[in-house]
């Protein structure tokens, strides 16, 4: 095996190895994510079914989804002035554990008939 495939062998263990390691110091936490909701009730609301018009229901959502949002609004990468406010200080850990809250939330679906 040439040295160049070795060495990508050992960065994509060690790249799996990171990524098993973040996952498992910090396992998302329902609980923990409705007691950090609070500063989404406003505009979310209590059950993640937004409040205003404009706002999107958060409640259902899948969990990966939910929380890319949040470390886009973080980063900056997806703008939004509230958001963005909100999102800046969300540790990676706050926001595993908001997705998994509001992802938890179970959404029932009525066709009209």
């Amino acid at each position: 095996m040439s040295d160049r495939r070795v060495r990508g062998s050992r960065f994509a263990a060690g790249a799996a190895i990171a990524l098993l390691a973040a996952t498992v110091a910090h396992a998302a936490d329902v609980a923990r994510g409705r007691a950090k909701a609070e500063a989404c009730l406003a505009c979310h609301g209590a059950d993640g079914i937004a409040t205003m018009p404009a706002v999107p229901h958060l409640a259902g959502q899948p969990e990966e989804y939910l929380a890319e949002q949040l470390r886009q609004f973080r980063s900056g990468k997806r703008p939004s002035e509230v958001m963005a406010i909100i999102a800046k200080p969300l540790a990676d850990a706050d926001v595993a554990d908001l997705a998994a809250w509001f992802a938890s939330i179970r959404v029932e679906v009525k066709a009209p008939r």
